[in-house]
């Protein structure tokens, strides 16, 4: 799987857990080595550092005679580098969103295209339930392929007759995607002759006029789930996806949402995880955003989704754990430069603050904002770089850049958290704004704090929150 959050190695995992670091050294090398010796000279590269990963990972998997291996396409299906497993026993497709357009089209149509690459003869393959015309597209590739298309029944199907099914991610979105895991595991223990043993029926392809809304890919069959599936679903864990950290009175909230069908799914899931909960009556409750965004991803279009969480705060910072990466090579990115995402993160503080005041005259909630006339630059003697509105207000306005997630995370934490240093005090945030802030953070009862928008700002949150992650 892909981008990794903390740590390289739990791109490859065997059993659930990532492979050791003495097992990632001696097939990183063993590949390596490999790779340099027969390596055309005419054309002296070594694959670029996904196309790697993608060769150790089948070597490893190999290697170490895993019965089955779930392998995640890196961006798109048809020209990914994992595309080469000529007969894989199932393939699926998630529900699908607008990401990476630059590569894969700027439309729905043209990005079920470039999915439906993964679909091979014979092969049965599922989805769930899409747009229309995007479904057409699967179809079309599918049949194009000689490939059985079969779409997921609703995750509420295979509830009849017994208890409603308890995932173990939150989020609705989750319930497509469980839905998916059950064909794909089902279509596995098919293949291993399994299904009779487990009181499991075998596929058989529904009529043609099988539709789920009107669509025409037929649609799989539901069927009683073992007591494994139940247990699976329920027990699933995932870093970085629909994840609370509750540290003392600090609560984060974890998502590596990054698409504008995931930034919704996203609220609606910060929504009933955070905002439904009842106000502590001893005291305020603060929220706050921490964000970004890479690539060629509209921020402007993120971050307008995400005005109506009536964030008091919200924080922009770039993917980098310090400003020094030097000690921290798993998330070092050399495709971009601090000064790069400095400017990125300053255009999303600008975005936010015309969003937020463009929300004012739409909702009564948000009192009058000022403003925002200038930017604090950066004082080079305190080693410290702080930019905010202006005029300081004390909830609903402040929008703040920090040169790394560390001082980020800090200021938010106001040393609240116990696996967080506190800010330091000798004028590191001398902004107005800032110390208002901080005040308001350090006696507020509850301090609930959305971290979103990268999978990369994740990761880097969680090496420092959860530093056991690191080992």
């Amino acid at each position: 799987s892909s981008p990794h959050l903390v740590q390289v190695r739990e791109r490859i995992r065997i059993n659930g857990k990532p492979i050791s670091k003495d097992l990632f050294n001696k097939y990183f090398w063993l590949v390596y080595n490999r790779l340099e010796e027969t390596k055309d000279p005419a054309h002296a590269g070594m694959p670029a550092y996904f196309r790697f990963l993608t060769i150790m990972a089948f070597h490893v998997f190999l290697q170490e005679k895993v019965d089955l291996a779930v392998v995640e396409v890196g961006i798109g299906g048809t020209y990914d580098c994992t595309n080469i497993i000529r007969a894989p026993v199932v393939c699926g497709v998630s529900s699908l969103g607008i990401d990476h357009t630059s590569i894969l089209g700027d439309t729905m149509e043209k990005i079920a295209w470039q999915k439906g690459g993964i679909f091979k003869p014979g092969v049965p393959a599922f989805t769930v339930a899409q747009p229309e015309r995007p479904l057409e597209v699967l179809k079309e590739r599918a049949q194009e392929r000689k490939c059985p298309l079969y779409l997921c029944p609703e995750l509420d199907d295979f509830e009849e007759g017994c208890q409603a099914l308890e995932l173990g991610l939150a989020g609705a979105h989750q319930r497509s995607n469980a839905a998916l895991a059950l064909q794909l595991a089902r279509t596995w223990l098919q293949r291993l002759g399994c299904l009779s043993c487990l009181g499991l029926g075998e596929l058989k392809e529904m009529p043609p006029s099988s539709e789920l809304l009107g669509r025409p890919v037929p649609l799989a069959p539901a069927f009683r789930l073992t007591d494994a599936m139940i247990q699976g679903l329920r027990e699933t864990e995932w870093l970085g996806r629909t994840q609370v950290l509750s540290h003392g009175p600090v609560t984060w909230y974890l998502d590596g949402a990054h698409t504008t069908s995931s930034i919704q799914a996203c609220v609606r899931w910060f929504r009933q995880a955070a905002l439904n909960q009842d106000k502590p009556q001893d005291g305020s409750e603060v929220r706050v955003l921490l964000f970004n965004a890479t690539g060629d991803r509209d921020t402007a279009a993120l971050l307008k989704l995400l005005v109506p969480c009536h964030f008091d705060y919200a924080v922009f910072c770039p993917n980098f754990t310090e400003v020094s990466v030097a000690n921290n090579a798993d998330q070092q990115n050399f495709n971009v430069t601090l000064e790069n995402v400095l400017t990125r993160c300053l255009e999303n503080q600008r975005t936010w603050t015309r969003l937020v005041e463009e929300k004012v005259g739409q909702d009564p909630w948000l009192p009058s904002p000022l403003r925002v006339g200038g930017l604090l630059q950066p004082t080079p003697a305190r080693g410290s770089l702080l930019l905010v509105p202006p005029a300081p207000r004390p909830l609903n306005s402040p929008a703040l850049v920090f040169p790394c997630l560390a001082q980020a995370l800090r200021w938010v934490a106001q040393g609240r958290d116990p696996h967080l240093a506190a800010p330091a005090a000798s004028g590191a945030h001398p902004h107005p704004a800032a110390s208002r802030g901080a005040v308001l953070l350090r006696e507020a009862a509850a301090v609930r704090v959305l971290v979103t928008g990268s999978l990369h700002l994740v990761g880097g949150a969680l090496r420092l929150l959860v530093p056991a992650l690191s080992q």
